[in-house]
């Protein structure tokens, strides 16, 4: 069985060398998430982001600590690790709990912050128009002009009042959506991984070095 002193080290070792793996998951999406969202910053994703990095730095905390048998570090690597997982499981908690009012409210604060230029890429990337509508009267001052646009989302570019491209609206929604979904999903599901390091911290500490002096505390 495997429970002894040996066991618990590399299993604690190869955890925090599964950690490394797991924050660069976290970063990786949170990257794409902030990256895919286009005209819309997404602070609850910024929070995953940070879980990422500040996991890769416990990590390391966590291999010197298991590789030496070190009661502090091995403490204070269960403490952070701990907290590290209540804010990690909050912050994803947060994604998947994001509706679709709130979700509007981000993309129109987006759509508002940025100029003309950033519009007129977004809605040649996800081939919409404007924000929620057109208001021919100003068409310079709340979006770009349609024309190129409008002409992709129609057969043979035969552009007509009954083919014109939908509001960009609906397609950041399902942008922000999707990202949202995406990391707090991930995020969730590998805070359960941290809530394992400290039980196995825990355990790990309480056990006898064999090969250490009796007398050693440290």
């Amino acid at each position: 069985m495997c429970g002894g002193f040996t066991c618990s080290k590399n299993a604690l070792i190869t955890l925090n060398v599964l950690y490394v793996v797991v924050a660069s998951i976290l970063i990786s999406v949170a990257v794409y998430a902030q990256a895919s969202s286009v005209v819309t910053n997404l602070p609850i994703v910024g929070g995953i982001l940070a879980c990422g990095i500040f996991l890769i730095l416990i990590s390391l905390l966590g291999l010197a600590g298991a590789v030496k048998h070190h009661q502090v570090m091995l403490f204070f690597y269960m403490v952070i690790l701990f907290l590290l997982f209540l804010v990690q499981f909050s912050v994803a908690c947060a994604c998947l709990a994001v509706n679709s009012s709130q979700q509007e409210m981000i993309a129109q604060q987006g759509w508002n912050k940025v100029n003309l230029d950033m519009r007129e890429q977004v809605q040649e990337k996800f081939g919409c128009c404007s924000f929620r509508g057109r208001d021919t009267a100003n068409v310079t001052v709340d979006y770009p002009a349609c024309d190129v646009v409008d002409r992709m989302c129609c057969d043979e570019g035969d552009v007509t009042v009954a083919c014109q491209c939908p509001p960009c609206l609906y397609k950041l929604k399902q942008t922000i959506d999707y990202a949202f979904k995406l990391c707090g999903g991930i995020g969730l599901f590998f805070s359960f991984t941290e809530f394992l390091g400290v039980w196995l911290t825990v355990r790990y500490r309480n056990q006898k070095d064999p090969r250490a002096n009796p007398s050693a505390f440290l």
